[in-house]
């Protein structure tokens, strides 16, 4: 009778471990959506379900020691095979408003970039709009992008002025098909290669430089401004969202609001 009372019995732990319980599958199930593996959510949760029924309710010790090695394993398998997204979501989770008061006691600081940098980029944007030229020009903040810079890109370390960003996205240039990465109120590198978001909220009509620039606002703080050589028509990322068909005015306020 004792045990029976201890079964039945329902504390405020046991509800909150429940809802802490709840909040893990609902994350992973969003980051599994996203990335398009529901399939593996729903095969990852049976498995779950047999492991828990095999080692808790039928107390197979033999099966249920090899079920909880593999869990071991399963989890670093996870990891690795879903690292893109798992670093997004912990980047996400880091960069949320409430946990600024945490980030400001470890010392991060967002880098301020003068203003005047703004116009040269702006007007380059427009006029390469104007004639058709296609353009992906990512602005750092405060997550550094060194390791991009070194990876494929080409190292400039120039001054930011509306010519040399014209003339490195000119067609007939080798670096135009690349990323711009300007870094600490200069040009660092062109020609980079980016992270490409897989998101299937993009709309369809939008190209691989929209995916390149979607895919670095995704993971890291960056500002992402792209010119469609299609259309013609500026767009910006920042923080996984697009602002699409944007004006010289428009460009203009959105820089001068996430720069300063």
């Amino acid at each position: 009778m004792k045990e029976l009372i201890d079964m039945l019995s329902f504390s405020f732990k046991d509800l909150l471990d429940i809802f802490l319980v709840s909040v893990i599958i609902y994350y992973c199930y969003r980051l599994m959506k996203e990335s398009r593996s529901i399939n593996v959510f729903v095969g990852i949760l049976v498995f779950i379900v047999i492991w828990l029924v095999v080692s808790q309710v039928l107390e197979m010790r033999l099966l249920g020691s090899i079920l909880d090695k593999l869990v071991s394993v399963g989890v670093i398998g996870f990891i690795i095979l879903f690292q893109n997204e798992v670093r997004r979501f912990l980047y996400n989770l880091g960069a949320h408003q409430r946990m600024e008061p945490l980030m400001r006691f470890f010392g991060r600081r967002r880098t301020m970039v003068d203003s005047t940098l703004i116009l040269p980029i702006v007007n380059a944007c427009m006029s390469m709009a104007r004639n058709r030229v296609g353009a992906l020009i990512i602005i750092e903040r405060a997550i550094p992008l060194d390791d991009l810079m070194q990876g494929l890109g080409e190292m400039i370390n120039a001054e930011v002025n509306q010519q040399l960003i014209e003339t490195i996205f000119y067609k007939g240039s080798p670096l135009h098909d690349g990323a711009m990465i300007i870094s600490k109120k200069r040009i660092r590198a062109a020609g980079c290669v980016l992270p490409v978001s897989h998101s299937i909220d993009i709309p369809k009509e939008l190209g691989l430089r929209h995916r390149a620039g979607m895919g670095i606002s995704e993971e890291s703080d960056a500002i992402a401004i792209i010119v469609s050589e299609e259309t013609g028509r500026v767009s910006v990322a920042i923080n996984g969202e697009f602002q699409l068909r944007l004006s010289f005015e428009d460009l203009e306020s959105i820089l001068t609001k996430e720069m300063s």
